[in-house]
């Protein structure tokens, strides 16, 4: 039963679970792994302002571009920027490289304008040009500005994939390291968007520890490790964040709760490490010094942060996996107290029926089945019900909007199970990302009359429009497959739970297996029912009330009726 069980878990569900979190796509952490991708945002590097390295443009400029260049080396960039269009739009008879020349100024002076959707698309279309932009090398740098302006929804690391990894060397100078470094970062994400992780371990690797794009950088090689299954590898690369940030790392955005997603990372791979399976047999079996670390791992992770409920959550599965199974209940007491009342962990009332089914306390078992239709039913029902309101992007993102500002219409019951589903830090950067194009709009809108009806004035307007309806598409869609998961997950907890009933039926049957049958006598003899209390510690008898104090030390024994 807790082969079946745990190996699933261990090998399918959970890993796979984990990948979606430490992918940026967070499940649990918001993911993910939710990780933080955005470096310093006061970080400064050499830029080069006069489009030096470019080779020279074809001819004399025409008046216009002449006129545009003086004003840009005069920090009047509203004005250069006007002319600049003048000459991009095609209003002069200026030679190609010229116009190029334009495009490239007219791209850098909406960047100190703070236009900056308008100078990525300007950019862009640099870059989509390749080799055959003069400027294309120059832009480079730009991008990499760019990216600590803009969040990562905007698709910066796609247009940084566009360059060869080699041209990344032209900036590997003294003066230039941090952007170096960003950029090694970029291209090491980009990669590993493509799923070419060595590609992208290799460039991870190579970010400097004194730049504030390591931890990122080691974080991301950690994940990059576990999509190709390496353990050991792994592990190194979140001690390293761990070491670093006590080193005192810099240009992290939050110190504390990178070092617990670390921890947890850790926790998550020991524990999958830790569950081996037999190639030729498939036979599964637990590796106990691993298991040990993993526990060890979870412990670590502060009560305060935001990933201690499932830290304490997932260690209840590794002390099933242990025999432990008073201290796995005694976990799931902790997530069920009154302290945290938008908790939502339906799956530890699954594990509950197991532990009881285990122990051949069938009476409870159904009863940890009975309460969990009771509670989840009427959530599945509702929460397909409000899913089939909203038939596009558009009003799925009206709906996470909402739901951002508490002003959604639900009910008590799934209103915190929505709130927080639609919380991970992926989702909260696409929504930031539509705020920022908000706020670009209003700048334009509150620029000089004769600017916001230039044809750049047209151009900026257009570019935050097309840009912003982009981004409520993709956040749109990106929050129904959130909300979409949250009940795909829920539905595969009922099939858990209609398992665990048919298992009941099978032993009220006189039908125990074998396996079951040996699993109840190691589970008598390992004493993983009992509560075990050291010296070090005392049993205080759990009246009704609890304690904050207490919370995480709880011990549940229970009591094996198989055999009588």
């Amino acid at each position: 039963m807790k082969r079946a069980w745990m190996g699933d878990r261990a090998n399918g569900s959970r890993w796979a679970g984990w990948l979606s979190i430490a992918c940026v796509s967070a499940l649990v952490l918001g993911a993910c792994l939710d990780a933080s991708t955005a470096a310093a945002q006061d970080m400064t590097f050499t830029v080069d302002e006069t489009g030096g390295g470019a080779p020279p443009a074809e001819g004399p400029p025409s008046e216009a571009l002449a006129n545009a260049l003086r004003l840009y080396q005069q920090e009047r960039y509203m004005e250069a920027s006007v002319q600049f269009q003048r000459v991009v739009g095609g209003e002069t008879d200026d030679a190609p490289a010229n116009v190029q020349k334009a495009q490239f100024f007219l791209g850098k002076a909406l960047y100190h304008l703070h236009f900056y959707q308008s100078a990525l698309a300007i950019f862009d279309e640099i870059t989509q040009a390749g080799q055959g932009h003069i400027y294309f090398g120059q832009t480079l740098q730009w991008l990499a500005q760019l990216a600590t302006q803009l969040p990562e929804p905007a698709g910066i690391i796609e247009k940084v994939g566009r360059y060869g990894v080699d041209q990344l060397d032209q900036f590997n100078t003294p003066e230039n390291a941090e952007l170096y470094n960003q950029l090694l970062y970029l291209m090491g994400r980009f990669k590993y968007q493509q799923g070419e992780f060595e590609e992208a371990i290799g460039l991870f690797q190579r970010v400097s520890n004194s730049s504030s794009y390591y931890v990122n950088a080691r974080f991301f090689e950690g994940i990059a490790h576990v999509r190709l299954r390496r353990a050991q590898p792994a592990v190194t690369a979140f001690r390293a964040i761990i070491e670093a940030i006590d080193n005192g790392a810099h240009g992290v955005d939050d110190t504390a709760r990178m070092r617990n997603l670390a921890w947890l990372s850790l926790a998550r791979v020991y524990y999958a490490a830790a569950n081996r399976t037999d190639p030729e047999t498939g036979e599964r079996a637990v590796d106990g010094r691993l298991l040990g670390n993993a526990v060890e791992a979870w412990n670590r992770v502060d009560q305060a942060s935001e990933y201690w409920l499932d830290a304490l959550f997932e260690e209840s599965w590794a002390f099933f996996l242990a025999d432990e199974y008073a201290r796995a209940m005694g976990n799931i007491h902790t997530l069920f107290s009154p302290y945290f009342e938008d908790g939502y962990y339906p799956e530890a009332l699954v594990l509950k029926a197991v532990v009881f089914f285990s122990a051949c306390q069938i009476d409870n078992a159904e009863a940890m089945i009975n309460l969990f239709h009771d509670r989840y039913d009427p959530v599945a029902a509702e929460l397909n019900s409000t899913l089939d309101q909203y038939q596009d992007n558009q009003q799925f993102f009206d709906f996470l909007t909402r739901v951002r500002a508490g002003e959604a219409n639900l009910s008590p019951r799934i209103r915190g199970v929505v709130a927080t589903a639609l919380s991970d830090r992926t989702l909260l950067r696409n929504l930031e990302y539509v705020r920022l194009l908000d706020a670009e709009e209003a700048r334009l809108g509150s620029s000089a009359t004769e600017f916001q009806n230039s044809p750049l004035g047209d151009r900026i307007r257009q570019d935050i429009l097309v840009a912003r309806s982009f981004a409520v598409d993709q956040t749109g869609d990106l929050a129904r497959g959130r909300y979409t998961r949250l009940i795909d997950e829920l539905n595969e907890l009922m099939t858990q739970v209609d398992t665990v009933s048919l298992e009941i039926d099978t032993y009220r049957r006189g039908e125990i297996s074998a396996e079951m049958e040996e699993q109840q006598r190691e589970l008598q003899r390992s004493g993983g029912l009992q509560v075990n209390v050291d010296e070090e510690h005392q049993m205080w008898p759990f009246d009704g009330e609890y304690w904050r104090d207490e919370l995480g030390f709880y011990r549940q024994q229970v009591t094996s009726q198989c055999g009588r």
